[in-house]
């Protein structure tokens, strides 16, 4: 019989009862407000191309040039706000915690999608305008968040899985975005209601994230690196489903004990600490760069390009007419979604990030290469039955493949690895500072596709094949891969002399040679310096 879920490999022996249902909900919950960062990727480019949000505000009387810097504002600012609400998330995480955060931030997301609702032809696009910014600065917080949230709650050998559950809320909400438009551009006759109800629908997966919320714990890592021990070790105990006295969860605790001593010692546990420790740490700083580049690298692969402006893409490949263009975008999103799904059951931690970014980024490129030599070769935009001919219809069928393979690869590994590189002093700014640069590289992705598919055609596909390209040789020999390995140990991939591409066959191979001596010790160290007792918060006081 063929099992649903590959074997997972495991950093020390694990209980059953620790992969239960509630760890997987409260994951899904966090992960819904994914779904509302897709939907707005999916939705906004169809919703500006049908002909009664044109007709609503004008775009007949002005020139195309005029037109496409009025849509390249209209998305790009979400992604401004995304930026700042990146960074602002950074307080929120640290102060409030990751629950509260996310409850916070999606909340103002909620505000921005209801100020966007107040815009017509009389007022113009300003509440859009404004709207976008608002539920931006609430997306980039989000952002944020989520990635650290479920990390923090997840067992080791399924966190990608768990973590990757972000990307499937992020892909189930681009689906129903890359629908909407068809079906209410084929279904109701024009009108201010057919381009209003895309922008509500934002309102629904904003809705179950914040009530959802209400009802999950705050992640124990926090709260035990806030004072919070004895409630953090029965949040801990809930949601591995063993009591707090049990050898995995009393080890679990001690290890992230011995991290946040460490980090104490170290470092420290401030606000300022993580800025003062990116500022001299050679290490840190190169974590920092890593989870930079990686999203310069996601965003170099086009998949904005294409979220953003799909009917404007599929319309330079020679599908023509609005209705067929937005009819291959939602077979687009269908593609995504599925893949979505194949990479968190079965990929992600059992190929490894590693493997998925190397192989999605090589066969990404070649079938770019392919659609923008044909493209380069046979115009198709001069021709309205191009995309009847063989010519076209391959290079529709290279663009689906090229989603095939970046989907489980770029789209949701780099930030299940941003998730897991940093300690849990720096957790909180690493994620910031790498959800501040995807929404960076988004909004200038957003700003220029039109006006880059206006001066350089074809070329625009050659240019994000080639970045491909060059990520899979960046990936080899920079990124180490994290599957399995715990948050607590993450370090050991970055010790001095360890080559990235060997650092995890290294690092699992000394977690497994750990014997229950071993393990006891650690656990007695613990013990030791947060008193006899080991679910009773003997100190309320901050570590």
């Amino acid at each position: 019989m063929v099992r649903l879920l590959p074997k997972i490999e495991e950093d020390r022996p694990t209980p059953k009862e620790v992969y239960n249902f509630k760890t997987y909900l409260f994951a899904a919950i966090a992960s819904s407000g994914a779904a509302t960062i897709g939907y707005d990727s999916a939705f906004i480019g169809g919703t500006l191309a049908l002909d009664s949000f044109g007709d609503e505000f004008g775009f007949n009387t002005k020139s195309s040039s005029e037109v496409d810097l009025i849509k390249a504002n209209i998305v790009s600012l979400y992604q401004a706000g995304a930026f700042f609400g990146a960074l602002f998330a950074y307080l929120g995480g640290h102060y409030l915690g990751r629950r509260i955060g996310l409850l916070t931030f999606g909340t103002l997301f909620a505000v921005g999608a209801g100020i966007m609702l107040a815009m017509n032809s009389e007022r113009g696009l300003g509440p859009l305008y404004a709207g976008r910014v608002v539920a931006g600065m609430g997306i980039g917080g989000i952002s944020n968040l989520i990635p650290i949230y479920v990390s923090e709650l997840s067992p080791p050998a399924i966190r990608g899985r768990l973590v990757g559950m972000w990307e499937v809320g992020w892909q189930i909400g681009g689906l129903v975005g890359f629908w909407i438009n068809y079906a209410l551009s084929e279904t109701m006759a024009e009108s201010r209601k057919q381009w209003m109800i895309p922008f509500g629908v934002q309102l629904i997966p904003a809705g179950i994230l914040v009530a959802g919320t209400c009802f999950t714990d705050e992640s124990p890592r926090w709260l035990i690196a806030n004072g919070k021990r004895e409630k953090g070790i029965n949040v801990l105990s809930r949601l591995r489903n063993l009591p707090s006295d049990h050898s995995y969860i009393r080890e679990e605790v001690a290890l992230i004990d011995q991290a946040i001593d460490f980090q104490a010692q170290s470092i420290g546990l401030g606000f300022y600490a993580p800025f003062k420790e990116a500022r001299k740490n050679k290490s840190v700083q190169w974590r920092l760069f890593l989870a930079g580049s990686l999203f310069v690298w996601q965003n170099g692969s086009g998949i904005n390009a294409i979220n953003y402006y799909s009917p404007t893409v599929f319309k330079s490949i020679g599908v023509q007419g609005t209705n067929s263009s937005l009819l291959s975008t939602g077979i687009f999103g269908i593609v995504k979604t599925v893949m979505t799904v194949i990479w968190i059951l079965w990929l992600i931690d059992f190929v490894g990030r590693r493997n998925l970014l190397i192989y999605g980024a090589i066969g990404g490129s070649i079938s770019l290469w392919i659609v923008g030599g044909y493209v380069g070769g046979a115009h198709p935009v001069a021709s309205a039955n191009s995309s009847q001919s063989a010519g076209g219809r391959a290079a529709v069928a290279f663009f689906y493949i090229w989603t095939v393979f970046y989907t489980p690869s770029w789209s949701g590994t780099p930030w299940c690895i941003c998730s897991e590189i940093f300690d849990q002093n720096m957790r909180s700014l690493g994620q910031a500072f790498s959800a501040a640069n995807n929404w960076l590289w988004n909004f200038l992705i957003a700003r220029f596709t039109p006006q880059m598919f206006s001066k350089m055609g074809y070329g625009v596909f050659l240019f994000f094949a080639a970045l491909q390209l060059l990520s899979a040789v960046y990936v080899f020999f920079l990124v180490p891969e994290t599957k399995g390995v715990p948050l607590e140990q993450i370090d050991l991939l970055f010790a001095k002399g360890l080559a990235p591409r060997k650092a995890h066959k290294e690092v699992m191979s000394r977690l497994r040679e750990m014997d229950e001596d071993t393990r006891r010790e650690v656990v007695d160290i613990a013990e030791e310096k947060t008193g006899s007792d080991f679910v009773e918060d003997t100190n309320n006081e901050k570590v």
